[in-house]
C-alpha cells in the first residue's frame, strides 16, 4: 500500500530534493541505503542544485520535467536542501526519514510560487508474468480533476485531482493508447498515443506543464513517463 511520507519543513519557497552518501568513520561498517529519485515537475521554476547533508550532488542542474533516476542515499533522516543552480541560495529545507532498502520518488510541484515537495514511497515488487505496473500523478497546477482511459476503451485511473497518485496498477504488458478526459466525462484535453508497458517492467505516468500557460512559458499540458524499475 503507498504510503505518504512526512516531510519536516523547515524553510519553504521552490523546491525539490536529494541524494548521495554519509561519511563513515569506520571502514568496514555497511551503510544502510535508501533509493530516491528527484523529479522536476514545476512548470515554470528553473533548475535546481540539490543537496544531501550539505554535499551537492548533481554535476548538472535538474530542469523540468526531468528526473534523476534512482540514486542511493543512507537510510535514517537525511537533510535536504534545494539551491536554485550555481547559486547559494536555499530554497527549500526539510528532513526526510528514509527506510532501508525501500525507494522514494520526490517530486517538485505546483508553480514557482506555491512550489512544494510531494514524496511518494515506490512499490517495484516485480509483476505477475505478461503484466506491467503502472500508476498516475497529476502534476499540472492548472488542470481540474481528470480520468485517464484507454483510447476506446475502459478508464483506467478515475476522478484524479492536482497532486493526488495512485497506486501502482496491474495491467497487461503492451502498446497502449491513452486518453485524459475532465472527470466523470467524455471531454479529452490530453492525447497520450503508442505508450509501451513491457512485460515485468514498472511505470509512473504524469500530467505536467499548464492547461494555459502563462506568457513566456512553453510548458503547455504534457505527459511524462518514467521507468521505476
Amino acid at each position: 500500500m503507498k504510503k505518504w511520507i512526512k516531510i519536516m519543513m523547515l524553510a519553504v519557497m521552490p523546491a525539490l530534493v536529494l541524494t548521495s552518501c554519509d561519511d563513515d568513520d569506520d571502514d568496514n561498517a555497511v551503510i544502510e541505503t535508501s533509493n530516491v529519485m528527484v523529479v522536476h515537475a514545476s512548470p515554470d521554476a528553473p533548475g535546481v542544485d540539490l543537496l544531501v547533508d550539505d554535499a551537492k550532488v548533481n554535476s548538472a542542474a535538474l530542469t523540468f520535467p526531468n528526473n534523476t533516476g534512482y540514486l542511493e542515499v543512507p537510510a535514517g533522516r537525511r537533510n535536504v536542501k534545494v539551491n536554485a543552480a550555481g547559486t547559494n541560495n536555499t530554497v527549500i529545507n526539510a528532513n526526510l526519514d528514509l527506510d532501508r532498502d525501500d525507494s522514494y520518488s520526490v517530486f517538485a510541484i505546483n508553480t514557482l510560487s506555491a512550489i512544494e515537495p510531494l514524496v511518494l514511497e515506490d512499490d517495484l515488487d516485480a509483476p505477475a508474468s505478461g503484466k506491467a505496473h503502472v500508476r498516475f500523478v497529476h502534476l499540472s497546477p492548472d488542470a481540474p480533476a481528470v480520468d485517464v482511459a484507454v483510447t476506446g476503451g475502459p478508464v483506467l485511473f478515475s476522478n484524479r485531482a492536482f497532486k493526488s497518485a495512485t497506486e501502482f496498477t496491474p495491467v497487461d504488458a503492451m502498446s497502449y493508447n491513452l486518453e485524459v478526459r475532465l472527470a466523470g466525462t467524455q471531454t479529452v484535453v490530453l492525447t497520450v498515443p503508442n505508450v509501451q508497458l513491457a512485460n515485468g517492467r514498472i511505470y509512473t505516468i504524469f500530467a505536467r506543464g499548464f492547461v494555459a500557460p502563462p506568457s513566456g512559458n512553453n510548458n503547455a499540458l504534457g505527459a511524462e513517463i518514467i521507468t521505476n524499475r
